[in-house]
């Protein structure tokens, strides 16, 4: 007998287990041991996987993008479990990250910052204009980020629709404030200006100005560099360069990159 090959009972007959690695060693037992913590907390009765093997599941999607068909298959379990596994582990992981203001601890008058906006690319139709970013010509969620002076990231807001403009971004998750009572230097592209006293942004038509505003821009870029291996360092978690989930997910699932990319620098 022929089963066509989309319907739901061969599904199953598609999909095989398969061997995977992942470079992601250095956490995997970490994050072991937060979902531990977590079933005991809650006395959360034992799955069909250990902690172990449901972190391994959770960063194969996060690492990798892996459907959760895909997960499902490899790990021996149910679409729904995988999805459930998947979940549970991104809020785990998402309330380890730090706030605005515990980010900013330790930093005050001399320091300085680097703050940029980037983009998290979307699966949206057209007619989902608040998606739609006319500076990336593509739909998706604007992140805030703020690095320091060697890229390390030190916060990630959350996601908001891909139309909000940075500066608009930047106040309503109370950046420019922040930094304006601690009196820190922000350094921020030009869609920052009039953020306020402590942001400096690089000088328009610059080449048309005298020799030492080129000079700034020059050491501006300069400094703002490091700040692309925060960005970098976000989009080496490959979900995170399109995402397929509802967009009131994609916050937690910075935040929980976040924690991930702490585990690296503290490790």
């Amino acid at each position: 007998m022929l089963i066509p090959l989309d319907t739901a009972d061969s599904l199953g007959a598609l999909l095989v287990p398969y061997p995977a690695m992942l470079d992601v060693s250095y956490v995997v037992e970490h994050v072991s041991w937060l979902i531990y913590a977590r079933r005991r907390e809650l006395n959360s009765p034992w799955g069909k996987l250990g902690c172990f093997k449901q972190a391994l599941l959770a960063l194969a999607h996060l690492r990798k993008n892996e459907t959760f068909a895909q997960l499902a298959a490899g790990f021996g379990v149910s679409t729904t479990t995988a999805w459930r596994y998947v979940d549970e582990t991104l809020d785990v992981l998402a309330a380890w990250a730090p706030g605005l203001h515990e980010a900013l601890t330790g930093l005050g008058e001399g320091d300085h910052v680097i703050v940029d906006g980037t983009l998290i690319p979307i699966d949206r139709i057209a007619a989902d204009e608040p998606y739609y970013s006319m500076k990336h010509r593509r739909h998706g969620m604007n992140v805030q980020v703020i690095a320091g002076p060697d890229g390390t990231p030190l916060w990630f807001s959350r996601a908001t629709p891909g139309r909000t403009h940075d500066l608009t971004a930047a106040r309503a998750h109370g950046i420019v404030q922040a930094c304006l009572t601690r009196e820190i230097l922000v350094l921020a592209d030009r869609a920052y200006q009039g953020a306020g006293a402590t942001f400096r942004t690089p000088y328009y038509h610059h080449r048309e100005q005298p020799e030492h505003y080129q000079q700034f821009n020059h050491d501006h870029a300069r400094l703002r560099v490091p700040g692309e291996r925060a960005f970098a360092q976000l989009k080496s978690w490959r979900i995170l360069r399109r995402v397929r989930c509802s967009t009131r997910r994609i916050g937690t699932i910075v935040q929980a990159v976040h924690t991930l990319l702490t585990c690296n620098y503290s490790g």
